[in-house]
């Protein structure tokens, strides 16, 4: 998970305080998905970003600005105290989110590895690692390099980290991991996605076997397998290839169905011909690992993207709107934690890519046909991505929707729209099945009208640019907001529409009468499997009232 944060003048104990948890860990349940242009619909390159973990959110946007000599930014400890300093570029591009001026985003997901190689030493975290490479990369092979040198220089924080990386022409995957208390620089290597193809991480190393150096395709540090043959990860004489997921974050069950489950499902849905068994993430024995990436059977749009990350399983046998595990009403929500135990057995729930515990996400459209400045779509969205709604910030825009922009865990407040967007997820979880029909709706409704604005606006602000340039921004910082704030307002509304037809377990029809619905016969055949004569009436009464309580 990435926190919440992302300017420089807050303290480095920000960071330290919420340290990324190991695989399986409860709260670590980030996704990306990358699309190259010739894998998407209209060409964009698309990359997504679960961020996850009980925290509020707060959307932040970094102005682009010049830097004197000498200038430097100060990295803070808990107490703080100066930890370090990092050396001032000139220049900084203007940042909204995790996607810069230029088109470039960056999204991650955590994969922790092996704890031994956390280095307290190093000065840079990952979430700065990538605030630093967005203020300083126009290109994603460019914030490769940013960020290799950043931790060459400076040393590397946390623990393993996969990034997705992506600009107006291309999408790349890094992984990286530290070298240990007192080591240097960090063990990374990251590989250019062909076109056409997608890939896909969730808290798990990805890459596997290194091909050659390329410039254009293949970049890592430069003892990355000598250093895992030195720690024991990887035995030169085996005859084995070097794997970098296998010598740096080998898998377990536990990972393999927290975290390769999702990938599974990503390049199922993306590509059904392929029929990609189950049973590596399942961790059948001799199971083969997936491919780091595939070619989708079509050519995917942004609503394909969309309906990717709101997956559940749904349509497979591990499908968590089934089953007594469900619920009556089909709720995909499972209560923390994710492994249990019960006599002595192990066991974990499935853990899906849409999942409650979502702070926030986003898709970004990259799209190098376009200036830039509208060229590049930050589709945003807070919670559950299954009952979120994604709307555009443009990369180009100079002020955000306030209620992104404030609140605060501890307090409930109207304000914020983290708050209002979690008033309306929870709620829908009492009754799931009737409620997320109702939010669905209105999801459709808002994401669709953004969609298909999408083109007006866009020719509107490139007619505006051949006028004046400060015009554009203006527009579109307008448009942006607008819709956001409308978002929130909509869905406030939504969750007392929600309260007011779903209220002491009756649903009103059209008129406004409640009705008793009662339970789906299959749940209460499982619950009198479990209890066959609890609930039974006596037989002489049955005559009277047809046995049923009036």
């Amino acid at each position: 998970m990435r926190l919440p944060k992302t300017l420089f003048a807050v303290p480095l104990a920000l960071f330290l305080a919420f340290p990324a948890m190991s695989p399986g860990a409860d709260d670590d349940d980030c996704s990306s998905f990358l699309v190259t242009k010739g894998a998407s619909k209209d060409g964009s390159v698309m990359i997504t970003y679960t961020c996850d973990g009980e925290f509020v959110p707060l959307l932040e946007r970094i102005s682009a600005a010049d830097h004197k000599p000498g200038d430097e930014i100060l990295i803070r400890g808990r107490d703080g105290s100066v930890r370090g300093r990092v050396k001032q570029v000139p220049h900084t591009y203007a940042v909204v989110g995790l996607m810069n001026e230029h088109q470039l985003a960056i999204g991650e997901t955590t994969f922790g590895g092996r704890p031994e190689l956390r280095n307290p030493n190093g000065l840079l975290s990952y979430p700065m690692l990538m605030d630093l490479a967005l203020q300083r990369a126009k290109t994603a092979r460019e914030a490769v390099r940013v960020m290799a040198e950043l931790v060459e220089e400076y040393g590397y924080a946390s623990t393993g980290e996969t990034f997705s990386i992506a600009d107006p022409e291309e999408a790349w995957i890094m992984e990286m991991i530290g070298p240990g208390p007192g080591g240097k620089g960090a063990h990374w290597v990251a590989l250019r996605v062909p076109d056409g193809y997608i890939c896909g991480h969730a808290n798990q190393s990805r890459i596997g076997e290194l091909p050659a150096l390329d410039p254009d395709q293949c970049l890592y540090s430069s003892n990355i397998v000598s250093f895992a043959a030195e720690k024991g990860y990887y035995d030169k004489k085996s005859g084995k290839p070097f794997s970098f997921c296998n010598a740096y974050d080998p898998a377990t069950p536990s990972t393999l169905r927290s975290c390769a489950a999702r990938v599974w499902s990503m390049f199922r849905r993306s590509a059904p011909s392929l029929n990609i068994s189950p049973d590596f993430q399942r961790g059948i024995p001799g199971a083969e690992p997936y491919p780091l990436w595939i070619k989708p059977d079509r050519t995917l749009s942004l609503q394909d993207v969309m309906g990717i990350m709101r997956d559940h399983y749904e349509g497979t046998p591990y499908d968590m709107t089934k089953g007594l595990d469900a619920g009556p009403f089909g709720c995909p929500v499972r209560a923390r934690d994710l492994n249990w135990e019960v006599d002595g057995v192990d066991y974990s729930w499935e853990r899906p890519i849409s999942t409650q515990q979502t702070g926030y996400s986003f898709i970004s459209q990259s799209r190098g046909w376009m200036p830039a400045a509208v060229g590049g779509v930050y589709w945003y969205g807070v919670d559950d991505t299954f009952s979120t709604c994604y709307f555009p910030l443009y990369c180009s825009i100079e002020d955000l929707p306030e209620p992104f922009t404030v609140g605060d865990l501890r307090k409930f407040s109207w304000d914020s729209a983290w708050w209002v967007f979690n008033f309306t997820a929870n709620y829908a979880n009492l009754k799931y099945s009737y409620m997320i029909e109702d939010i669905r709706k209105v999801q459709e409704a808002l994401e669709g009208q953004f969609l298909a604005l999408q083109p007006v606006v866009e020719e509107t602000a490139l007619e505006l640019q051949k006028k004046d340039p400060r015009l554009m921004v203006q527009y579109l910082t307008g448009y942006s907001v607008g819709q956001g704030e409308m978002v929130v307002k909509r869905w406030k509304e939504l969750g007392e529409f929600l309260l007011t037809k779903y209220n002491d377990g009756y649903v009103k029809d059209e008129q406004g009468r409640p009705r008793a619905m009662g339970y789906p016969s299959e749940w209460l055949r499982e619950v009198l499997r479990a209890k066959p004569e609890a609930f039974k009436l006596p037989a002489w009464g049955t005559e009277k009232t047809g046995g049923r309580l009036r």
